[in-house]
């Protein structure tokens, strides 16, 4: 990313060494925190025992495959798409596996030009064709997109405008009929309206949408709120309420602060600010062929990944690095609203994330 968005833009069990060895985690220290490498938007899946991650580098995008999320620093990187067109700017990819083929979601322009793209193979680190632009409902503005299914429908989530020009990013949702055709229209689903994501702004923002399932089968979409250039970043959650229109936005709840992040007084009433990072945002959930039917039930920790900067260090874009976290769900946990249709308070699942 360049400086140009800037401007426009209960409790877990405690896992063994075993379980911890086999899932890759990493346990954060003083020292590393979990630090995998320099990077920003990471996008890591499981398919089997290999960890697969995706990053914009070098004007294209690159995939790493390892056998542990520690392991991807180390693991050739091999590009897998370059912008031969000059589309511009190439922006926080995302890769999911759908129907055994893979796909990589990303953004790319320049300026108000951005817009969603992808690409596909049979195989996770070669055989991707061309570009393809993803016909978007409005075809407005659009970064940070991510297809899922729920519930038996194709969603593709991502941040953007409302109009065509930059007052503030949204979180909007679209149902696909396949993995590269969107139909219908768009729904806003979040805008950052509340006070905690609105302390870093010019625009306000919410985006780097992540969707997860609870172990009450209701759906999540974890975003980055606040300033990407400001220590301010942090990960907040919408949560649908059970049984509600996922179009329909006063059926999501939104969590009353922050869940991760590195101030205080922006952090959800429960829930403390990161020891050793600034910054933390624009997560992964290491998900089983990025699938949310796969998202962990209750219980033990599971592994994300998220981009930050190591306390100490100046916040900066450039200091930007990949970290191997977990998170876990947390029972109980009530979010709060007013003035808006529908009920008032909303208690189920929250996130709970470590670094």
């Amino acid at each position: 990313m360049t400086s140009s968005r800037r401007i426009r833009a209960l409790v877990g069990a405690l896992l063994s060494c075993a379980l911890a060895a086999g899932l890759g985690l990493a346990t954060a220290s003083p020292a590393a925190a979990g630090q995998v490498m320099r990077a920003a938007d990471p996008s890591v899946i499981r398919v089997g025992s290999t960890y697969v991650s995706v990053q914009s580098a070098g004007g294209g995008l690159v995939v790493r495959q390892a056998s542990s999320t520690e392991g991807l620093a180390g693991a050739e990187g091999r590009q897998v798409w370059a912008d031969s067109a000059g589309l511009g700017e190439v922006w926080a990819p995302e890769i999911v596996r759908d129907g055994g083929r893979y796909y990589i979601y990303f953004a790319a322009g320049r300026g108000a030009a951005h817009r969603m793209y992808v690409i596909s193979s049979d195989q996770a680190d070669q055989g991707y064709g061309g570009a393809t632009k993803l016909t978007l409902p409005e075809d407005k503005w659009a970064i940070d997109g991510a297809l899922f299914t729920f519930e038996g429908q194709r969603w593709f989530v991502w941040s953007g405008w409302e109009g065509d020009t930059d007052v503030e990013q949204n979180l909007y949702l679209a149902r696909m009929n396949s993995p590269t055709e969107p139909t219908g229209p768009r729904y806003v689903i979040s805008q950052p309206r509340e006070s905690w994501e609105r302390v870093v702004g010019n625009p306000f923002i919410n985006e780097g949408p992540e969707p997860v399932m609870d172990p009450n089968g209701q759906l999540h979409i974890a975003y980055s709120a606040n300033g990407s250039w400001s220590d301010q970043y942090c990960v907040a959650d919408l949560r649908l309420r059970k049984g509600g229109d996922p179009t329909y936005v006063w059926d999501w709840y939104k969590s009353n602060g922050c869940l991760f992040g590195s101030h205080r007084e922006t952090m959800m009433q429960g829930w403390d600010p990161t020891l050793y990072v600034d910054g933390p945002g624009h997560h992964s959930f290491v998900l089983l062929d990025g699938d949310i039917a796969t998202s962990p039930p209750a219980g033990p920790r599971f592994p994300s990944m998220f981009h930050a900067v190591a306390k100490g260090t100046p916040y900066a874009w450039e200091n930007r690095h990949w970290y191997t976290g977990t998170f876990t769900w947390w029972g109980e946990t009530t979010y709060r609203r007013s003035g808006v249709p529908g009920a008032e308070t909303d208690t189920g699942w929250s996130l709970k994330y470590f670094e």
